[in-house]
């Protein structure tokens, strides 16, 4: 049986006085991808980015490797192997390509030039703007240029928050087509994500937040056949 990698038990996250989070629970196997599904606000960003150390939970535990991670900074988590590409991408607009790049290996004394290779070869976009400042690409580029920076970092878990968020159903398509080669290597994948039927479809399991909380769990497939996800989420129809 494959192992856990990450284990959420029962946070809760709080801005202030309002609970973003109320009691989530959920894991993720190695070698698996795993979406979180819901509407805006419904707490996937918070939740991705409890895990990655960037929130700490009030209340709860996240273990990684059997190991508590709770409270740990996340540049130490990238230590560990868990890499984030937030929302919004957030390349450094006046480095180039190939600076952002080395960037994403800064706990290595030097980039893995065989990682590299690797990288651009995902993103041949990239090599052909190695030198061109990361401001001035696209964004599909941009999104491209996030993505191959945390590669980078040799990651174990890979973290995605709205991978296709503002860019053309073509570009999309390649965002999850590369993403599903890179979790053919053996990275883990914890994806945050609007598309549904995208994100279902490359999943091995999904979950759906409301307001903070779990409502759903499933692999991608049932998920997609469920009559409230499809209603929901892929804007069909059901008849009652």
């Amino acid at each position: 049986m494959t192992e856990t990698l990450l284990e959420v038990d029962d946070i809760e996250v709080r801005y202030g006085a309002i609970k973003a989070l109320k009691g989530v629970s959920f894991e993720v196997r190695e070698g698996e991808v795993v979406a979180l599904l819901g509407a805006n606000g419904a707490g996937k960003t918070t939740t991705q980015r409890t895990v990655s150390g960037m929130l700490r939970p009030s209340l709860g535990s996240i273990r990684y490797q059997g190991e508590r991670i709770d409270g740990i900074p996340a540049h130490d988590l990238i230590n560990l192997g868990i890499c984030h590409v937030p929302e919004g991408r957030h390349v450094f607009p006046r480095m180039s390509v190939a600076e952002n790049l080395e960037m994403g290996a800064f706990r290595f004394k030097r980039p893995d030039e065989k990682v590299l290779a690797r990288v651009l070869e995902l993103f041949p976009r990239l090599q052909e703007r190695i030198k061109q400042q990361a401001g001035t690409l696209s964004g599909g580029e941009q999104q491209m240029l996030a993505i191959g920076r945390a590669l980078m970092g040799k990651p174990k878990l890979l973290l995605l928050d709205e991978p296709s968020m503002g860019l053309a159903p073509l570009i999309v398509k390649q965002i999850f087509e590369i993403v599903a080669e890179i979790n053919s290597t053996g990275v883990t994948v914890l994806l945050v994500e609007q598309n549904a039927a995208q994100a279902l479809g490359l999943a091995n399991r999904g979950y759906v937040l409301e307001t903070g909380e779990i409502v759903l769990s499933g692999s991608g497939s049932e998920l997609l056949a469920d009559d409230r996800v499809r209603a929901a989420y892929l804007g069909e129809e059901i008849a009652s």
